[in-house]
């Protein structure tokens, strides 16, 4: 089928969206009820520096989370921080005090001032047409105000409605900043409000309950939780472990040089859909096909471009002496595997 549709159900349980382009599952949101969201808002209390790393413990309701660049801070202080990723089991939760408060439209800034727009929007006429309703907004003191690019060609009363909303909940989080215990204040979205958010190109939205057994994401979801992703001729194999992501890109029977650039150009192009749709991140590890130096280069241009459309923001590290390639991704996700209960 033709086109992008959405697909807003539920998953063992658990609130969940799809995104199918032409038919094909392209992006998963799934919820993980047993961590915080990223995006959540917390009063958090300093608790302990860590030196020699630049950070600070924080606590958090019923546990602890790790703030980088913690300069001027003192224990006991309290300070609103926003959860900025999913920790793993025994590690403290990734925050910063960097608050944002974002959704389809806007984003308000708290302690940055100032009115930006979508570079991505160019059109003059647009922007002095954002700017005129950005202009109209009441914001919290200090609080400044970025226009996303979604905002090209919507509705002037939707965008506004958009801006007032997160500005009246930033007032009331900066409200609450100050006290002597932690609190959380937001809870940060789910994925349907999250689909909505960040799925913004034209859609077809299906949210009538089995919608995932009618549209075919099941079917799509029991291949995704196989490790081994076609390539076409070879193979790509993508397994986590504790300690990061292992990707193993293998030709197959052909062991030509030809093969092994094109199995490896493949791998490229899709490594970004297989992580996204397994919600993986952080350090990951692709075992290419080993090639030349300049088929390296193909292959390394070939992944930036791949990760270039990805919303997970993902750092391409380069190629380490024994011949893989590493990347960092930022584990913004849950980990469908973990959600399902399925064998990791």
């Amino acid at each position: 089928m033709k086109g992008r549709r959405i697909i807003l159900d539920h998953l063992g349980g658990v609130e969940a969206a799809a995104l199918l382009v032409d038919g094909e599952l392209d992006d998963l949101l799934v919820d993980d009820p047993s961590r915080p969201r990223p995006g959540a808002i917390y009063r958090a209390i300093c608790d302990r520096p860590m030196k020699g790393q630049g950070g600070m413990t924080v606590r958090l309701p019923g546990g602890s989370g790790f703030l980088r660049q913690a300069k001027g801070l003192s224990p006991g202080q309290p300070i609103l921080v926003m959860v900025t990723g999913f920790s793993e089991d025994g590690k403290a939760l990734p925050v910063t005090s960097r608050v944002l408060f974002k959704s389809r439209y806007a984003i308000v800034t708290p302690d940055k001032p100032g009115l930006n727009i979508s570079r991505q929007i160019r059109e003059d006429e647009e922007r002095v047409r954002l700017k005129e309703i950005a202009l109209e907004a009441t914001l919290p003191g200090g609080a400044g105000l970025i226009l996303r690019s979604s905002c090209e060609g919507a509705e002037a009363g939707a965008i506004a409605e958009d801006i007032s909303a997160m500005a009246s909940l930033a007032a009331a989080v900066l409200e609450d900043a100050d006290g002597p215990e932690p609190e959380a204040l937001t809870e940060g979205d789910g994925p349907h409000l999250l689909a909505w958010r960040e799925w913004t190109e034209p859609a077809d939205v299906v949210t009538e309950p089995g919608g995932f057994e009618r549209e075919g994401v099941l079917d799509e979801l029991d291949r995704v939780g196989r490790p081994e992703v076609p390539l076409g001729q070879g193979s790509m194999a993508v397994e986590p472990t504790r300690a990061l992501v292992a990707v193993d890109v293998n030709t197959g029977r052909d062991t030509s040089p030809a093969a092994a650039l094109k199995a490896n150009l493949a791998a490229a192009r899709l490594l970004p859909r297989a992580l996204r749709l397994r919600g993986l991140g952080g350090q990951i590890v692709v075992d290419f096909v080993p090639v030349s130096k300049a088929h390296r280069t193909q292959v390394e241009q070939a992944l930036r471009a791949a990760f270039r459309a990805c919303p997970v923001e993902t750092s391409l590290v380069g190629w380490t002496s024994l011949g893989l390639f590493e990347l960092q991704r930022k584990k913004e996700r849950a980990r469908v595997s973990a959600v399902l209960g399925e064998p990791e």
